[in-house]
């Protein structure tokens, strides 16, 4: 494994997150430092820095931690420093002291460094006595507010538009996949088509995970934004539109593996599996249909009149000797993914 894989990400974080970052701290820094003259306000710069998050839901859980972190901190480093000294090995005892504490009160681990850092920063940096404690106890709510504010001032991030490129991704791709899963049943196919095919559906699987992260991460962008309601119906057709295909993609996947497991040359000449196919194509019609929907939706704009071309299930008379767990299976997910795209009454 490179050494890079463990300190670099796969892309970017946002400019705007970085810009509201740097604000924060300088701010902070600068508000702190004119309230409370003293030493550096480094507590007021450290919290506006951790505090800044992409969400504002994160962000006031990371200000909630950061300054209930401190207080524990500071109080346990005061008290220690004020009953023992400020001598190297009192600085270490708080740190363990701190992280036994708050392991004991099942604080969170962001929760549980905070205390120790705090309670390591007091002993190491000031005088452990009761003003000193307060003075950092204040610069910390100073820079929990001043970055609470800045990440209200500068446009929270809105992380809608990601989880809508993903579903519809995943729903043009799902379409592509049941084509082709015609394709392969109306035509005879070698060992390498079949390999190639399976290896496309399975990819499908990656993509339906990245889509409901996505989604996930756009709701938690919502949560407590001013801005949410402007953009709650966009995640409420992206999420309906997932929420439709998701077990579609199952299905598919299953059908393409069972083909891929009982295939032979004569399958393309059975009556039921061109039946079969010929139901792919309107169910892959179908998708993009509730694609083209979902997108209208989320973008306000007039739905499509066109009717869906899966209408009812398919009827067929009994399959050969040769095929019938090939085609059994295919029509029982055939079945699923009817009632997963009938339009709801």
């Amino acid at each position: 494994m490179r050494v890079s894989t463990g300190v670099r990400s796969a892309q970017r974080a946002p400019l705007l997150q970085v810009a509201k970052s740097a604000i924060a701290t300088v701010a902070a820094w600068l508000v702190a430092g004119w309230l409370i003259p003293g030493p550096p306000p480094v507590f007021a710069a450290i919290a506006a820095l951790l505090i800044v998050q992409p969400s504002l839901n994160q962000t006031l859980t990371k200000a909630f931690e950061r300054t209930v972190g401190v207080i524990m901190g500071v109080v346990i480093a005061s008290l220690l420093g004020i009953a023992l000294g400020g001598s190297t090995w009192v600085i270490l005892v708080a740190t363990v002291i701190a992280l036994l504490i708050a392991w004991a009160l099942r604080m969170t681990p962001g929760t549980s460094n905070q205390v120790a850092i705090s309670a390591l920063l007091v002993l190491s940096l000031g005088t452990a006595t009761p003003s000193y404690a307060l003075d950092r106890v204040l610069e910390t709510l100073i820079g929990a507010v001043i970055g609470i504010l800045i990440n209200l001032a500068l446009v929270p991030p809105v992380s809608v538009t990601p989880a809508r490129t993903s579903a519809l991704a995943l729903g043009d791709e799902l379409a592509d996949s049941l084509e082709r899963l015609a394709t392969a049943l109306q035509t005879p196919q070698s060992s390498g088509q079949l390999e190639e095919l399976m290896v496309q559906a399975r990819l499908m699987r990656p993509m339906r995970d990245a889509a409901d992260a996505a989604i996930d991460v756009a709701t938690e962008s919502l949560m407590l934004n001013p801005r949410s309601r402007a953009h709650r119906e966009r995640l409420e057709a992206t999420q309906g539109l997932l929420d439709r295909i998701g077990p579609i993609v199952t299905q598919t996947i299953g059908m393409t593996r069972a083909l891929y497991d009982h295939y032979d040359a004569t399958i393309p000449q059975e009556p039921a599996v061109r039946a079969i196919a010929e139901q792919l194509r309107r169910a892959a019609h179908d998708v993009r249909l509730g694609v083209h929907r979902a997108d209208a939706a989320a973008a306000s704009q007039p739905l499509d009149p066109e009717p869906p071309a899966l209408t009812a299930p398919l009827a067929i008379h009994a399959p050969s000797a040769d095929h019938w767990v090939l085609i059994g299976s295919l029509l029982e997910d055939l079945r699923r993914i009817h009632e997963a795209l009938r339009e709801p009454a």
